[in-house]
């Protein structure tokens, strides 16, 4: 039967998708990543999550995407299985698109770096107050700036991934400056970033 071949691909693949420790904010099944995942699963329109990967990846998570929303309508435990698989397809093409290898989905609630809560709470607030006193005060003009950018850039359509894409070049280089990676000295930079590595 077509249906349970399909089922038995998925639990194929989640075997070698096992959830392990990753390194980045958008690794962990609360963060933004995975978040615009399960929307973009729930609400059947994957350009929610198209701007996480480069435009040559489209196909990839497109095709992800609908052999997912296929198998979830069994409900259950395929439903379960259907999305994990997605989200963490999603994740791995994500870090691809970075030239950042792929560890897995960190659980829910794993510590983050003070900065990058701190700037994700200034995007959704509209204020980088949240980072003040996180950030060396001879670097606050340039953090203000990408974040003035990014926030300019957020309310975009999610169907105009081009708009969603300047998006994330704003975001990334907003969360990549909070948590150093763009600071002279070197020993201050992180492999892992706020998504970052665009």
């Amino acid at each position: 039967m077509k249906f349970n071949t399909l089922l038995h691909d998925f639990a194929d693949s989640i075997l070698h998708l096992l959830v392990r420790p990753a390194s980045a904010h958008c690794d962990t099944a609360d963060g933004p990543a995975v978040t615009d995942g399960r929307r973009a699963l729930n609400s059947g329109n994957v350009n929610i999550v198209l701007k996480w990967v480069r435009q040559e990846d489209e196909n990839e998570v497109r095709t992800a995407f609908e052999r997912a929303r296929r198998v979830r309508v069994a409900g259950g435990e395929a439903a379960a299985l259907a999305d994990q698989w997605f989200l963490e397809n999603l994740v791995r093409i994500h870090r691809a698109g970075e030239g950042a290898a792929y560890d897995g989905i960190k659980p829910a609630g794993t510590a983050i770096s003070a900065q990058v809560r701190a700037a994700d709470e200034a995007l959704e607030r509209g204020t980088s107050e949240p980072l003040r006193g996180l950030i060396e005060t001879e670097r606050w003009p340039e953090l203000e700036k990408r974040f003035r950018h990014a926030l300019t850039l957020k309310n975009f359509d999610t169907d105009d991934l081009v708009a969603a894409r300047a998006y994330m070049g704003a975001y990334v280089s907003f969360f990549k400056y909070a948590e150093g990676h763009d600071h002279a000295h070197a020993g201050h930079a992180h492999a892992s970033g706020g998504c970052g590595h665009h």
